[in-house]
C-alpha cells in the first residue's frame, strides 16, 4: 500500500554519488532503486557542482527514469553567476537552489550559533575549510536590504527557461524578499527548501504566507533523521496548517547513515498514512505536485 503511494512521484532532493562527501549510493543505484518501486525520477543534489551531465548519462541508461540535474550557487559555482545558470539551463537543468552552504544565513549558524547535533556531510567540509583559512564570507542575496542585480538577473534566467527556483538555505528575511521578487520576475515554479530545517526555521505561519504567495513547501524527511529542527509531531502539524496541496515530499537523503532515499520515503508516507493524512493528500504531495513542478 505505500509504495502504491510513490508510484509516479518525484523526490526532487537527493544527495546521490559521485560527489565530494561519500554517499550511501550513486545516481545509477538510485535510477534502479526508484524503477523497482514505480518512481518517476529524482533531483540530484551536489552543493558544490551541477549536476545536468549527469542526469543526461543517467536517462541514457535508464529511460524509463527521469533524473533531474540541478545547480547550487554556492561558491563552487561562482556564487549568484548566472551565466553559470544559463549554462547549467542550456545543459538541461531543471532546478536552481540559491546558495546552500555558502548562505550568510548558514555560515552564521554553523559558526556563530552552536551547530549541529550531528554534522550533515557538507557542514563538515565547511568547517575544514575555515579551519585551513579557506572559508569565504557567506553569500547573500540582499546587498543594503534589496535583492542583488546577479540574484534578479537569475530570476530572469529562471523565468525564461521556466526552471525550478529553490530557496536553499537563505534566512527567512531572504527568502521572503525573494519570493516577492521571483513572482514580479514571473517565475512560476517556487520551492521552499526544508523550511523546517534548523537554520531556516520557519514556522507554519510563515510557511502558510509563502504557500499564499504561489510557493510550494518541501517537507523533507531528513531533518527528521536525525532531528534538524522539528520531529514527526511537529511536522504533521506543519503540513496540516499549511495545507498538503502546498507542500511537496523529499528525502533530502544519501547520506551513508541515513537509510535509502526510497526508504526514507516509503517511512514518510506510511507515517503519514497512520497518522491521519489520506491517500489522496498523499499522493498530492508526493506525485501531483511534483509532476506539476517537473513537467509543465
Amino acid at each position: 500500500m505505500y509504495v502504491e503511494l510513490l508510484e509516479g512521484a518525484y523526490d526532487l532532493h537527493v544527495h546521490t554519488g559521485p560527489d565530494v562527501s561519500p554517499r550511501k549510493l550513486d545516481d545509477l543505484e538510485m535510477a534502479e532503486r526508484l524503477r523497482h518501486i514505480g518512481m518517476k525520477g529524482f533531483g540530484i543534489k551536489s552543493h558544490y557542482f551541477c549536476t545536468a551531465e549527469r542526469a543526461r548519462l543517467v536517462q541514457k541508461l535508464y529511460p524509463d527514469i527521469h533524473p533531474i540535474g540541478a545547480i547550487c550557487l554556492n561558491y563552487p559555482t561562482g556564487g549568484i553567476n548566472p551565466s553559470a545558470v544559463e549554462m547549467a539551463a542550456r545543459d538541461g537543468a531543471k532546478i536552481v537552489w540559491m546558495p546552500t552552504f555558502d548562505a550568510a544565513n548558514e555560515l552564521d549558524f554553523l559558526l556563530n550559533q552552536g551547530s549541529y547535533g550531528e554534522l550533515p556531510p557538507w557542514a563538515k567540509v565547511q568547517l575544514e575549510l575555515n579551519q585551513q583559512g579557506k572559508g569565504q564570507a557567506g553569500i547573500s542575496i540582499l546587498e543594503n536590504g534589496e535583492i542583488t542585480k546577479n540574484t534578479h538577473d537569475v530570476l530572469d534566467i529562471i523565468a525564461q527557461h521556466q526552471l525550478i527556483l529553490a530557496t536553499g538555505h537563505l534566512s527567512k528575511k531572504e527568502i521572503f524578499a525573494l519570493v516577492r521578487a521571483a513572482n514580479d520576475h514571473q517565475v512560476k515554479k517556487i520551492v521552499i527548501t526544508h523550511p523546517t530545517f534548523s537554520s531556516v526555521n520557519l514556522s507554519k505561519e510563515e510557511q502558510k504566507e509563502l504557500a499564499e504567495q504561489g510557493a510550494y513547501l518541501e517537507q523533507c524527511f531528513g531533518v527528521i533523521t536525525p532531528v534538524y529542527g522539528i520531529d514527526w509531531d511537529g511536522l504533521y502539524e506543519t503540513i496540516r496548517y499549511v495545507g498538503p496541496r502546498h507542500c511537496i515530499l523529499s528525502s533530502d537523503l544519501g547520506q551513508t547513515n541515513n537509510p535509502y532515499p526510497d526508504e526514507g520515503m516509503i517511512t514518510f508516507v506510511k507515517n503519514l498514512l497512520d497518522n491521519g493524512f489520506t491517500q489522496e493528500e498523499i499522493r498530492n504531495m508526493t506525485a501531483v505536485n511534483t509532476s506539476r513542478l517537473v513537467e509543465e
